[in-house]
Protein backbone atom coordinates (compact mmCIF):
# COMPACT_ATOMS: atom_id res chain seq x y z
CA UNK A 1 0.00 0.00 0.00
CA UNK A 2 1.30 3.24 -1.30
CA UNK A 3 1.97 5.68 1.66
CA UNK A 4 -0.32 8.77 0.68
CA UNK A 5 -0.87 12.58 1.87
CA UNK A 6 -4.02 14.63 1.63
CA UNK A 7 -3.47 18.26 -0.06
CA UNK A 8 -6.43 19.48 2.58
CA UNK A 9 -8.22 22.11 1.38
CA UNK A 10 -10.82 22.12 4.34
CA UNK A 11 -13.70 21.70 1.90
CA UNK A 12 -15.51 19.16 0.48
CA UNK A 13 -13.84 17.83 -2.54
CA UNK A 14 -11.26 17.08 -0.96
CA UNK A 15 -13.43 15.92 1.99
CA UNK A 16 -14.60 13.36 -0.98
CA UNK A 17 -11.35 12.71 -1.89
CA UNK A 18 -10.67 10.93 1.15
CA UNK A 19 -13.78 9.28 1.34
CA UNK A 20 -13.36 7.91 -1.70
CA UNK A 21 -9.92 6.42 -0.75
CA UNK A 22 -10.92 5.22 2.16
CA UNK A 23 -11.74 1.86 0.73
CA UNK A 24 -8.93 1.84 -1.63
CA UNK A 25 -5.92 -0.89 -0.91
CA UNK A 26 -3.72 0.98 -3.08
CA UNK A 27 -3.43 4.23 -0.90
CA UNK A 28 -3.17 5.22 2.76
CA UNK A 29 -4.01 8.50 3.44
CA UNK A 30 -1.87 9.19 6.67
CA UNK A 31 -1.37 13.33 6.35
CA UNK A 32 -3.33 16.11 5.77
CA UNK A 33 -0.89 19.02 4.16
CA UNK A 34 -3.01 22.40 3.79
CA UNK A 35 -1.25 26.26 2.60
CA UNK A 36 -1.93 28.49 4.77
CA UNK A 37 -1.92 32.62 4.51
CA UNK A 38 0.90 33.44 7.37
CA UNK A 39 -0.50 37.23 6.75
CA UNK A 40 -3.64 36.29 8.35
CA UNK A 41 -3.32 32.67 9.67
CA UNK A 42 -5.98 31.45 7.89
CA UNK A 43 -6.46 28.54 5.04
CA UNK A 44 -5.47 29.84 2.20
CA UNK A 45 -8.10 31.03 -0.34
CA UNK A 46 -10.91 29.67 2.18
CA UNK A 47 -9.87 32.21 4.51
CA UNK A 48 -10.59 29.68 7.48
CA UNK A 49 -8.82 30.14 10.86
CA UNK A 50 -6.42 27.79 11.62
CA UNK A 51 -8.03 26.93 14.95
CA UNK A 52 -10.53 25.71 12.92
CA UNK A 53 -8.61 23.89 10.45
CA UNK A 54 -6.28 21.77 13.17
CA UNK A 55 -9.59 21.45 14.89
CA UNK A 56 -10.71 19.23 11.56
CA UNK A 57 -7.88 17.44 11.53
CA UNK A 58 -8.62 16.34 15.02
CA UNK A 59 -11.76 14.96 14.52
CA UNK A 60 -10.47 13.40 11.36
CA UNK A 61 -7.60 11.62 13.45
CA UNK A 62 -4.81 12.50 10.86
CA UNK A 63 -1.74 14.41 11.33
CA UNK A 64 -1.31 18.25 9.81
CA UNK A 65 1.23 19.64 7.85
CA UNK A 66 0.99 23.09 7.28
CA UNK A 67 2.64 24.82 4.92
CA UNK A 68 2.83 28.81 5.55
CA UNK A 69 2.93 30.93 2.92
CA UNK A 70 3.22 35.25 2.25
CA UNK A 71 -0.21 36.85 1.28
CA UNK A 72 1.45 38.37 -1.57
CA UNK A 73 3.85 35.34 -2.70
CA UNK A 74 4.82 35.27 -6.06
CA UNK A 75 4.79 31.77 -8.04
CA UNK A 76 8.19 31.38 -7.98
CA UNK A 77 8.59 31.68 -4.87
CA UNK A 78 5.82 29.40 -4.23
CA UNK A 79 7.21 26.68 -5.89
CA UNK A 80 10.14 26.76 -4.40
CA UNK A 81 8.17 26.32 -1.19
CA UNK A 82 6.05 23.46 -2.15
CA UNK A 83 9.13 21.72 -3.29
CA UNK A 84 10.87 22.25 -0.26
CA UNK A 85 7.96 20.81 1.83
CA UNK A 86 7.47 18.05 -0.68
CA UNK A 87 10.71 17.04 -0.10
CA UNK A 88 10.64 16.87 3.81
CA UNK A 89 7.28 14.57 2.99
CA UNK A 90 9.06 12.48 0.53
CA UNK A 91 12.09 11.81 3.33
CA UNK A 92 9.00 10.48 5.73
CA UNK A 93 8.97 7.95 3.01
CA UNK A 94 5.36 9.20 1.18
CA UNK A 95 5.63 8.65 -1.99
CA UNK A 96 1.70 9.58 -3.74
CA UNK A 97 -0.33 12.76 -2.99
CA UNK A 98 -3.82 13.07 -3.37
CA UNK A 99 -6.01 16.25 -4.73
CA UNK A 100 -9.60 16.86 -5.27
CA UNK A 101 -9.61 18.38 -8.69
CA UNK A 102 -11.93 17.44 -11.13
CA UNK A 103 -11.94 19.25 -14.37
CA UNK A 104 -9.34 22.21 -14.92
CA UNK A 105 -6.79 20.18 -17.16
CA UNK A 106 -3.94 22.93 -16.90
CA UNK A 107 -4.23 22.83 -12.99
CA UNK A 108 -3.57 18.75 -13.09
CA UNK A 109 -0.67 19.57 -15.59
CA UNK A 110 0.73 21.84 -13.20
CA UNK A 111 0.53 19.58 -10.50
CA UNK A 112 1.61 16.80 -12.15
CA UNK A 113 4.83 18.31 -13.66
CA UNK A 114 5.79 19.89 -10.28
CA UNK A 115 5.48 16.58 -8.37
CA UNK A 116 7.53 14.87 -11.15
CA UNK A 117 10.49 16.91 -10.24
CA UNK A 118 10.39 15.74 -6.51
CA UNK A 119 9.11 12.32 -7.57
CA UNK A 120 5.97 11.86 -5.86
CA UNK A 121 2.87 10.58 -7.49
CA UNK A 122 -0.15 13.03 -7.82
CA UNK A 123 -3.83 10.78 -7.46
CA UNK A 124 -6.59 12.46 -8.56
CA UNK A 125 -9.74 10.40 -7.22
CA UNK A 126 -12.95 12.36 -8.84
CA UNK A 127 -11.14 13.25 -12.02
CA UNK A 128 -13.91 13.92 -14.71
CA UNK A 129 -16.88 12.66 -12.67
CA UNK A 130 -19.69 14.83 -12.85
CA UNK A 131 -19.92 17.58 -10.33
CA UNK A 132 -23.26 18.13 -9.83
CA UNK A 133 -23.38 14.19 -8.73
CA UNK A 134 -20.01 14.52 -6.70
CA UNK A 135 -21.84 17.19 -4.93
CA UNK A 136 -25.21 15.49 -4.60
CA UNK A 137 -23.57 12.30 -3.11
CA UNK A 138 -21.16 14.15 -0.65
CA UNK A 139 -24.75 15.97 1.02
CA UNK A 140 -26.31 12.14 0.68
CA UNK A 141 -23.09 10.79 2.63
CA UNK A 142 -24.29 12.68 5.52
CA UNK A 143 -21.23 15.27 4.80
CA UNK A 144 -22.35 18.92 6.06
CA UNK A 145 -20.20 22.08 4.65
CA UNK A 146 -20.69 26.06 4.90
CA UNK A 147 -19.53 28.17 2.38
CA UNK A 148 -16.92 30.55 3.55
CA UNK A 149 -15.67 32.41 0.47
CA UNK A 150 -17.46 33.53 -2.68
CA UNK A 151 -16.06 34.84 -6.04
CA UNK A 152 -17.82 38.10 -5.98
CA UNK A 153 -18.27 37.86 -9.80
CA UNK A 154 -19.70 35.33 -9.77
CA UNK A 155 -22.48 35.43 -6.67
CA UNK A 156 -23.25 37.61 -4.21
CA UNK A 157 -22.52 38.19 -0.65
CA UNK A 158 -25.79 36.66 0.17
CA UNK A 159 -24.64 33.13 -0.84
CA UNK A 160 -21.66 33.20 2.09
CA UNK A 161 -22.71 31.41 5.30
CA UNK A 162 -24.99 29.28 3.59
CA UNK A 163 -25.14 25.15 4.18
CA UNK A 164 -24.03 23.04 0.88
CA UNK A 165 -27.63 21.53 0.54
CA UNK A 166 -30.49 20.77 -1.88
CA UNK A 167 -31.21 24.14 -1.28
CA UNK A 168 -28.08 26.04 -2.03
CA UNK A 169 -28.06 23.47 -5.63
CA UNK A 170 -31.17 24.63 -6.59
CA UNK A 171 -30.13 28.68 -5.68
CA UNK A 172 -27.07 28.91 -7.63
CA UNK A 173 -26.95 30.57 -11.29
CA UNK A 174 -26.60 28.57 -14.16
CA UNK A 175 -22.71 29.98 -14.73
CA UNK A 176 -21.73 28.58 -11.23
CA UNK A 177 -20.18 24.93 -11.13
CA UNK A 178 -22.06 22.90 -8.76
CA UNK A 179 -18.77 22.08 -6.88
CA UNK A 180 -17.38 25.63 -7.94
CA UNK A 181 -14.34 23.91 -9.46
CA UNK A 182 -13.07 27.37 -10.83
CA UNK A 183 -13.20 29.14 -8.12
CA UNK A 184 -16.74 30.34 -7.73
CA UNK A 185 -17.26 29.42 -3.88
CA UNK A 186 -15.25 27.42 -1.17
CA UNK A 187 -16.37 25.49 1.69
CA UNK A 188 -15.51 24.43 4.94
CA UNK A 189 -16.69 20.55 6.25
CA UNK A 190 -17.49 20.42 10.03
CA UNK A 191 -19.35 17.46 10.37
CA UNK A 192 -19.49 13.42 8.58
CA UNK A 193 -19.22 10.31 8.06
CA UNK A 194 -15.20 10.32 8.39
CA UNK A 195 -15.22 12.83 11.44
CA UNK A 196 -15.08 11.44 15.27
CA UNK A 197 -17.32 14.30 16.40
CA UNK A 198 -18.37 17.45 14.75
CA UNK A 199 -16.66 21.11 14.39
CA UNK A 200 -18.62 23.59 16.74
CA UNK A 201 -18.29 26.90 15.21
CA UNK A 202 -19.91 30.55 15.20
CA UNK A 203 -20.72 32.67 12.29
CA UNK A 204 -19.36 36.24 12.17
CA UNK A 205 -19.29 38.93 9.91
CA UNK A 206 -18.59 39.21 5.90
CA UNK A 207 -16.19 40.99 4.53
CA UNK A 208 -15.10 41.92 0.82
CA UNK A 209 -11.86 41.55 0.17
CA UNK A 210 -10.21 42.99 -3.12
CA UNK A 211 -6.77 41.03 -3.84
CA UNK A 212 -6.17 43.35 -6.82
CA UNK A 213 -2.10 43.21 -6.95
CA UNK A 214 -0.13 46.24 -7.25
CA UNK A 215 2.20 47.45 -10.46
CA UNK A 216 5.48 45.75 -8.89
CA UNK A 217 4.11 42.23 -8.94
CA UNK A 218 5.63 39.93 -11.72
CA UNK A 219 2.52 38.26 -12.22
CA UNK A 220 0.54 41.49 -12.70
CA UNK A 221 0.03 41.47 -16.54
CA UNK A 222 -0.84 38.00 -16.44
CA UNK A 223 -3.49 38.42 -13.57
CA UNK A 224 -4.90 41.18 -15.30
CA UNK A 225 -7.54 38.50 -16.32
CA UNK A 226 -7.89 37.00 -12.28
CA UNK A 227 -11.08 37.82 -10.35
CA UNK A 228 -9.85 39.76 -7.56
CA UNK A 229 -13.10 40.45 -5.49
CA UNK A 230 -13.80 38.21 -2.97
CA UNK A 231 -17.17 37.99 -0.17
CA UNK A 232 -15.48 36.17 3.33
CA UNK A 233 -17.40 35.00 6.49
CA UNK A 234 -15.71 34.84 9.34
CA UNK A 235 -15.84 31.95 11.36
CA UNK A 236 -14.79 31.35 14.87
CA UNK A 237 -14.16 27.97 17.11
CA UNK A 238 -16.51 27.79 19.80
Amino acid sequence: MNKTYLNWSSGKDAMLALHHLQSSSNFSVEKLVTTVNSDYNRVSMHGLPISLLEKQAESLQLPLHQIPLDGDVSMQVYNQTMQRHVSLLKEEKFTHTVFGDIFLEDLKTYRENELQKVGVTPVFPLWKKDTKSLVEEFINLGYKAIVVCVNANYLDESFCGRIVDAEFLNDLPENVDACGENGEFHTFVFDGPLFSFPIEFEIGEKVLRDYTPSNEDDCYQESQSWDHKFWYVDLKLK
